[in-house]
């Protein structure tokens, strides 16, 4: 029985499964962005997560070599190691968690697995770049438009009958179609 077991074996033996984590957790940490399937990817998450909150917590020199070495236990990879020591940590150090995005895109048409997009959130520049740039022209608008909000609602709501409009003669049409076909 599997009471209160909420490791996911992923169909593997411990080793072949700690070696899996590794390789996939450097390879995320290298590229920034892998596709796998959605099981190793929540998987993911829970082994390399911890790793970079290490790489946060850096106080004191004996404390960064310590970490250093913790986690280069669970990567055995130096590259990936400093890369996430020198590149990643100053990115995420704002970040109180989640540093991880899981995007499921669908199936893998040869064994209907279902596959998933891991990324580091901060190393995105297409969510990044504009969430940042809307949210803050967001803010200045909004006070802006306060006053001028009836004006431009007016003229929104006359166009938007102008859309339907042509919407309703299709629809005619097809049902002048269907009695031509019977």
């Amino acid at each position: 029985m599997r009471h209160g077991d909420k490791n996911n074996n992923l169909g593997r033996k411990k080793a072949h499964r700690e070696a899996l984590l590794m390789n996939l957790a450097c390879q995320i940490i290298t590229h920034k962005r892998i596709v796998t399937t959605l099981a190793k990817a929540k998987a993911l998450r829970k082994y390399v997560e911890p790793l970079i909150t290490k790489t946060k917590k850096s106080a004191s020199k004996e404390e960064i070599s310590h970490n250093h070495r913790i986690v280069f236990s669970y990567l055995n990879d130096k590259a990936a190691v400093k890369e996430l020591f020198t590149v990643v940590a100053p990115k995420i150090a704002t970040r109180p968690g989640g540093y991880t995005r899981i995007i499921k895109l669908g199936i893998r048409p040869g064994d209907n697995a279902e596959k998933a997009m891991i990324e580091l959130v901060d190393f995105n520049e297409i969510y990044g770049n504009s969430i940042a740039s809307a949210t803050e022209p967001a803010k200045k608008t909004r006070r802006s438009k306060a006053t001028a909000a009836p004006k431009a609602a007016a003229p929104k709501a006359e166009a938007a009958p102008a859309e339907e409009a042509p919407v309703e003669p299709t629809a005619e049409v097809s049902n002048e179609e269907t009695p031509t076909a019977e």
